[in-house]
């Protein structure tokens, strides 16, 4: 089948870069990509290309290239489905909050509704795309609902067919572009080996045919999830090792390069931090945990929650430190933090670990002055309020989080450090590497502390600096 059109439901942090890599690497390609936020379509559609509702290093620059030429963004959803010859499902699927594995497993409403919007509006043979991460065998729900117009007594429609993909994306934020020009491989999962493909076919014309690796339907969906908790037990294992060498004496940095030296075990995803975020490792463990649970397979779950239970674990401990070192109370103290989103290069906050560690803090009574370079102000407002209202909330004082000056958006970070009792690190910004941090030990307080959570930090610098320092995974601490 000859794809000429191609639709993507989903303009978030998949849809909008996979689709705009696929533009500009195939400009024979009519690229739509559709979404129900009338303000999301309109930040895409932005003339000022610094405003795009995602950031990722080259993003913008393909923007402008392919952009109103075989680029699209809008929310004409009935209009892009009947001409497409493919369709992406690229939606959020969030752990559900209620009901039967609520707090496990994925909420597939938006992808039901997708397939219902396909199932009505579609023409002729169409070859529908699961990019969001997915359980296994949603394939099948799709197929069913995508069908029920099809089979139906009184709207029988013989002009309509569906041939279902799994297409999962492997994108690390912060370097998504540079994973889908220069992917580690591309998964093709499907049972019709014409629409396979033709999804080949777009995929080859810039992806070594090598690296396309094509399977069945639920091996592409089980492998998305596998490759998630790989990832997630990667840092919560390194994280792990990090205490340990804080209780030794190791240092996790050499720690790190030892291990990482041994072919067999790769370099990647073995530096320690604050713990994982993003939106998919939590909820896509979770979810296998759920799959292994209904599976009768309750060690297998056992096995994988450990690995959440730990992350969640090492940021509750990580607050334990600084309130220690801090001589044990956090009340009216003015707390720097140093970065919002999850990781750097992206101004993607979900689950990132700063949300709960200023929170937290917050729970303390301290007053935090928060800087990101790429996350805003109502952003980080949001998230902090929203994690605040969906837990204890009854535990934080009635003026947290936002009015009696218990917290403050930084834009200026050369006049924030007055007087500060601590400064803590949580993204690994390269900016916060190349700050003065000599003129800085003279502003804040003679005992303030410098919690370097990411250990981007040359803790020999501050041996002889007016700052106490605390770095994740050694056990020397400086003053």
């Amino acid at each position: 089948m000859k794809i000429n059109n191609i639709c993507c439901i989903g303009a978030g942090y998949v849809g909008g870069p996979t689709m705009a890599v696929i533009a500009d690497k195939c400009n024979y390609l009519n690229v739509n990509v559709i979404d129900i936020s009338q303000k999301r379509i309109d930040d895409w559609n932005n003339d000022d290309l610094d405003k795009l509702p995602i950031f990722e290093p080259g993003l913008k620059d393909i923007i402008k290239r392919r952009r109103n030429k075989n680029l699209f963004f809008s929310t004409l959803i009935k209009e892009n489905i009947e001409s497409a010859d493919l369709i992406f499902i690229s939606v959020n699927t969030p752990t559900k909050n209620k009901g039967i594995g609520a707090g496990m497993a994925s909420d597939l409403r938006f992808v039901e509704e997708c397939a219902r919007q396909i199932s009505k509006y579609a023409i002729g043979h169409t070859i529908i795309v699961e990019k969001s991460t997915l359980p296994v065998r949603t394939a099948q729900t799709i197929e069913t609902i995508l069908n029920s117009e099809i089979n139906s007594k009184n709207k029988r429609n013989h002009l309509k067919s569906f041939s279902i993909l799994s297409n999962p994306e492997f994108l690390a934020e912060g370097t998504a572009i540079n994973d889908l020009e220069k992917p580690d491989r591309v998964l093709i999962g499907g049972h019709d080996q014409e629409s396979i493909k033709s999804l080949v076919e777009i995929y080859s014309q810039w992806v070594d045919i090598d690296k396309i690796i094509t399977t069945n339907l639920w091996s592409s969906e089980l492998s998305k999830l596998i490759s998630n908790a790989f990832l997630a037990q990667r840092v919560s294992s390194i994280n792990s090792v990090a205490l340990i060498c804080q209780a030794t004496g190791a240092n996790i940095e050499e720690v790190s390069k030892a291990i990482g030296s041994d072919s067999r075990i790769g370099k990647h995803f073995l530096k320690a931090g604050p713990g994982f975020g993003g939106s998919c490792f939590k909820k896509d463990i979770l979810n296998l945990v759920y799959l292994c649970t209904y599976f009768g397979l309750p060690e297998v779950a056992s096995f994988w929650k450990n690995v959440v239970t730990f992350n969640s674990w090492h940021k509750e401990n990580l607050i334990k430190i600084i309130v220690h070192k801090l001589f044990g109370t956090l009340v009216d103290k003015k707390i720097i933090i140093l970065g919002f989103s999850f990781k750097s290069n992206t101004n993607d906050t979900r689950e990132s670990p700063s949300i709960f560690i200023a929170s937290q803090l917050l729970k303390e009574g301290a007053n935090l002055v928060i800087h990101d370079p790429k996350v805003n102000e109502i952003q980080i407002k949001k998230e902090i309020e929203n994690f605040i209202s969906e837990n204890d909330h009854q535990n934080y004082p009635k003026e947290l989080p936002f009015n009696n000056n218990s917290w403050q958006f930084c834009n200026d970070l050369d006049n924030s450090f007055n007087d500060a009792h601590a400064v803590i690190i949580l993204t690994e910004w390269e900016e916060y590497k190349n700050l003065d941090w000599r003129k800085i030990s003279e502003k804040v307080l003679n005992t303030a502390w410098l919690f370097d959570t990411r250990g981007i930090l040359n803790k020999n610098i501050f041996k002889e600096l007016n700052l106490n320092f605390w770095q994740i995974g050694t056990s020397s601490e400086s003053k």
